[in-house]
């Protein structure tokens, strides 16, 4: 008898993989895998930013690649613009959190954008939220961030994460 426990959830994503097996194209399959493959960067990038480790999500990014934030004001003085070489210097001294959630992925061939909801934390209060906006590119089978722009807004101007404040 094997040690391998299943809950009902992991039965269920068993059933929807063998169902998409059925029924999926050779082309679906691909979709899936590139749409997996593109989120873990972007889930990389949230998680080194979580870590406060900037020179990872500079490792994540093409040479030339460009962040832009803009605050939901529309101001002028609202944009701020970074290179890698910028997040290769950041060495933040608070605690970050970035939590994404319901990301909206579109590949074409070798080019993939991601749109998703997003808080941030900073030592634990909620510093601002907004939309994370990624371009990722395809080169040599792996998917590199050329760009992330994003908003930043102030609740109650903003969706927070489903899941709540982060550690609770």
């Amino acid at each position: 008898m094997s040690g391998l426990t299943t809950s009902p959830g992991t039965r269920s994503l068993a059933v929807g993989l063998v169902l998409i097996g059925m029924f999926a194209t050779p082309g679906d399959c691909q979709e899936v895998a590139d749409s997996a493959a593109v989120m873990a960067v972007v889930e990389a990038t949230l998680d080194a930013i979580s870590r406060e480790d900037m020179v990872a999500v500079a490792g994540l990014m093409l040479d030339g690649a460009v962040t832009i934030a803009r605050t939901a004001s529309g101001a002028e003085d609202g944009l701020q613009t970074m290179t890698v070489e910028d997040w290769q210097r950041m060495s933040p001294a608070a605690d970050f959190v970035e939590r994404g959630f319901d990301a909206q992925v579109h590949i074409d061939g070798p080019i993939a954008a991601v749109w998703l909801p997003y808080d941030f934390y900073i030592d634990g209060e909620l510093s601002h939220c907004g939309i994370d906006a990624f371009t990722l590119i395809e080169i040599d089978q792996e998917w590199r961030i050329a760009s992330i722009a994003f908003t930043r807004r102030q609740p109650p101007d903003c969706r927070l994460h489903p899941d709540g404040p982060p550690g609770e």
